[in-house]
Formats: structure tokens, C-alpha cells, sequence
């Protein structure tokens, strides 16, 4: 189950996290305590208390560009029958209980308490103003005529001035900016702008998501190291806090789930990962695992599981979106190459594999192309040995749209993050690895790539909330 903490947890909604900034508390919700589980195989665990999903869920977006507007507009067309959910785990993936003959694969959704689609409230921060209609149209991804039907809701979405650094995000600059003469003064701003939301849209419970531009390659600090050190540096402006960790703060700091979509720093730090724990939140991240990089996690433990040897992976792609721009940068580049990189590597494990793996070249190419907007196109020759040692060559070309597949990861991560919360999970859920390529995870233990594992991990999760068996693949009682 990795890092999740389904006993612990005493207060579902706890008071915000104060962090020394003199905000006053909310009050808190119920209180839920999780009961035991037990581990025997073929018997039905008890299951956790989960609180119902009751009024509206708030979605917290920093960047409202193509995949945040994709993600808005496809939630407000799904809601009105003009289009399908496709790619959705939550709206349309199934969860098998029991044994084989029993039957019951039940809609992920009908299974655990989920919040309904109508239920969902937008709010944003952005450098620039356009608002979520505006932005759309300016990200090319869905046809104008489907937009033209959501626009008044899409001109709804306004986004709020963000905070900003261009040290961390070269290829771009806008004027939407929060100002202030301390990083804490820029942290209070978030959280009132938290707050005022909450109240203005009357909403019940939030969740934030991080679909902001990849910022410049980060190495842990010493102001990462603790959350009191984090703290003192937002009064001195540390230059290692980077805009996505203020956001993340500030969400954290708000008992708020977070998920970092990026390959950014983030959340993946220990100050931020204790902040986590104090307020009973859950956190999860990082980089969308969305097209070259889904492939390689799809293909990958396929090569593995035939013991198939690998000695050269070069993958190299061009797209032209916002994400492409900020790519350009070699700064930032190197942030989502490292992301990239270390996927193989903890699939295939060459250190347990030396004469499979132990010899592999990978490398990884981003270019920006304008002309190719958003579909973004991915191209990988692969070169493998099989039996005595005899070569043999794949070729892949996946032309996607790197905001269709993100946006229903985006939707996945807001209501199970909502729903871990109401379940008491705190801290790093792991067993939402499946969204990401980059896991965040507990530090002594390597992260899961693999993602029939991964699925695997999320769905006997799942089965392991609401009491059921989980399910191993063994089969042997099909044979007795």
C-alpha cells in the first residue's frame, strides 16, 4: 500500500495549517477513525468509513492552459451528453471483486463514493488573464464548435493573478502576476485566494492540481530538509522555493490534496511531504504519464516479462504548445528528461539483469515545432536481442494530443485525491503511481513504473477501502 495512512488519521477535515502567517482556523469536520485491516488471504477485510461526497468539490488549477481548459471544457461537455469520458478510470473503468465466477466488476464510480461530475467547480491562476474560453480557443486543441457551446461557462473561469518567477520559467513571461516582498507574503495571497473562492462559489471541499509549465531543474536543498526550514526560507526568500512548491504549500497548508502534474520539484520534498502528514492531506505527483512515456511503461515490463534483451532506446519528439515552448529551455528540459529517463531503468532493473539491461543507451529529445500545436508527435526505434544474442528492431510513431490524454488524469487525481481525503489517507498515495511518470514515494524504497502494477496496486486499493479481497492473480483455488 506504500505510503498511505488509512489508521492514523483522526480529524477528516482538520484546521488549516497556521505556519506561523496568524490565519484564523476553519472549523473542522467529522471525524473518522479507519479500522484495522486484515491480511489473510480469501477473507473480506472491514472495510474503511469513507464520508459521503455531499456538495460541491472546488478544483484548484495553477495554469490554465491546454490541459487544464481540455480537462474544464471536456468535464462541462460530459456533463451536458456532448461527449464521453474516454480514458477516464473513474467514469468508466471497472473494478473486478471476488473470484473469477462470482461475476462482479463493478463501475469504478458505482463502487466507491466518488464526487459526480456535476458537482465540480472551477478555479484557476494564470500569468495571463485570458480566461478559460479565451485560453481554449488559444491552445488549438478542441474544435471551435464544441467550445462555441460551452463558452459562456469556459468565460466563467477567470484566473487569478499567479505567482510567478521567471528564473524558474524562461521561455515565458506574462503580466497576471501576484506581487509581494516576501515568498510567505506570496503564500498568504494563495491561501486567501483559497479561501474567497471557497466561499464565494460555496463550495464544500477542494482539491488542487498542478497543470502549470515544467520549471527549471531543481536539486534538493537544505531548505527542503525540514518544514521548519522551509519556513524560515519563505521569510528570507530562499532562492531554491520554486512558484510550484508556494503553490503546493499553500494547498497542503489548508489540509487541501495536492498533485503535481509536472516533472517539477514540487511537493517532493521532505518539508512539504511533514506538512502533508501535520495536516492529515493527501499528496501525490509527479509529471501526467501521458504519451512517449506511457508507451514505455506499456512495452517495457512486456520485454522484461519475456526476458527479452534491450541495448538501445532513442526517443525524440516534436510538439508546439505552450509545454514545448517552456521545453526550449535547456533548464527546463533537463527537469522532464530526468523524469523521462528514469523510467526504464526501474522497470527493466539491469542490476538484477546485467546481461539484458546492464549495456542499454537511452536517450531522450524534446523539439519545439510550432506548426504541430498541440498533437504533439512521438518517435522511438527501439533495438532489441532475443534468443542467442540475434538483433531485432521496433519502430513506434504515436502522433497524440498530449492534452486529450492528460485532461482525464486530471479528472482521475481530483476525485480519488478528494476521495482519499474523506477516506483519512494522508501523505504520499502511492497507489496513484498509475497517473505519473515520475512517482513520488516513500524514500526508502524505489518507485513502481511497471503500470499493470501500478494499476494493479490502485485498484486492490480500492478493493482494500471497502473490505474486499484483493485480488492476486494466484487461481490455484479454480483447481482444488
Amino acid at each position: 500500500m506504500g505510503h498511505i495512512d488509512t489508521i492514523d488519521l483522526i480529524d477528516l477535515w482538520r484546521h488549516p495549517y497556521d505556519g506561523g502567517s496568524g490565519w484564523p482556523p476553519r472549523p473542522a469536520g467529522e471525524c473518522l477513525a479507519a479500522p484495522a485491516a486484515s491480511d489473510r488471504r480469501g477473507t473480506r477485510m472491514p472495510s474503511t468509513d469513507i464520508a459521503p461526497a455531499r456538495g460541491r468539490l472546488g478544483v484548484l488549477i495553477p495554469g490554465l492552459g491546454a490541459v487544464s481548459t481540455t480537462f474544464i471544457a471536456g468535464v462541462l461537455a460530459a456533463r451536458r451528453g456532448l461527449a464521453p469520458t474516454i480514458g477516464s478510470l473513474t467514469q468508466t473503468g471497472t473494478v473486478r471483486l471476488g473470484k473469477r465466477t462470482e461475476n462482479r466488476s463493478p463501475r469504478i464510480r458505482d463502487f466507491v463514493p466518488l464526487a459526480e461530475l456535476d458537482d465540480l467547480v472551477f478555479a484557476a491562476w494564470d500569468i495571463f488573464a485570458d480566461d478559460a474560453y479565451a485560453s481554449a480557443v488559444k491552445a488549438g486543441v478542441l474544435d471551435t464548435a464544441l467550445l462555441e457551446r460551452l463558452r459562456p461557462e469556459l468565460e466563467a473561469v477567470r484566473p487569478l493573478p499567479a505567482v510567478f518567477d521567471r528564473r524558474f520559467v524562461k521561455k515565458l513571461d506574462g503580466p497576471h502576476v501576484k506581487t509581494g516582498a516576501t515568498l510567505r507574503e506570496k503564500v498568504d495571497a494563495l491561501r486567501e485566494d483559497i479561501r474567497r473562492f471557497q466561499r464565494e462559489a460555496q463550495v464544500d471541499r477542494l482539491v488542487m492540481i498542478w497543470c502549470g509549465s515544467t520549471e527549471t531543474f531543481l536539486e534538493p536543498a537544505p531548505v527542503h530538509a525540514s518544514l521548519d526550514a522551509f519556513e524560515a526560507g519563505l521569510d528570507r526568500n530562499d532562492e531554491a522555493i520554486a512558484p510550484s512548491m508556494l503553490y503546493a504549500y499553500a494547498a497542503l497548508a489548508e489540509g487541501i490534496p495536492y498533485a503535481n502534474g509536472a516533472p517539477n520539484l514540487s511537493a517532493d520534498i521532505p518539508a512539504l511531504e511533514e506538512l502533508a502528514k501535520r495536516t492529515g492531506t493527501p499528496l501525490a505527483g509527479k509529471d501526467f504519464k501521458t504519451g512517449q512515456t506511457l508507451m514505455k511503461t506499456i512495452l517495457a515490463p512486456g520485454f522484461k516479462a519475456r526476458l527479452l534483451g534491450l541495448s538501445g532506446w532513442f526517443s525524440t519528439n516534436i510538439l508546439g504548445n505552450r509545454d514545448g515552448e517552456v521545453l526550449d529551455d535547456p533548464e527546463s528540459f533537463k527537469t522532464k528528461e530526468e523524469s523521462k529517463l528514469g523510467v526504464l531503468k526501474t522497470i527493466l532493473q539491469p542490476q538484477l539483469y546485467p546481461e539484458l539491461y546492464g549495456e542499454l543507451y537511452h536517450k531522450v529529445r524534446i523539439n519545439y515545432y510550432p506548426p504541430r500545436g498541440d498533437n504533439k508527435e512521438g518517435w522511438d526505434n527501439i533495438d532489441i536481442f532475443g534468443w542467442l544474442g540475434y538483433p531485432m528492431q521496433i519502430k513506434i510513431d504515436f502522433l497524440c494530443r498530449d492534452s486529450i490524454l492528460a485532461a482525464p488524469i486530471v479528472l482521475d487525481l481530483a476525485l480519488f485525491l478528494d476521495m482519499a481525503k474523506r477516506a483519512g489517507m494522508s501523505g504520499i498515495q502511492e497507489w496513484l503511481s498509475f497517473y505519473f511518470k515520475s512517482p513520488i514515494h516513500a524514500r526508502e524504497i524505489y518507485p513502481e513504473h511497471d503500470l499493470f502494477i501500478q494499476l494493479m496496486k490502485l485498484k486492490n486499493t480500492l478493493r482494500h477501502l471497502r473490505g474486499e479481497e484483493l485480488i492476486t492473480h494466484l487461481g490455484l483455488e479454480y483447481y482444488d
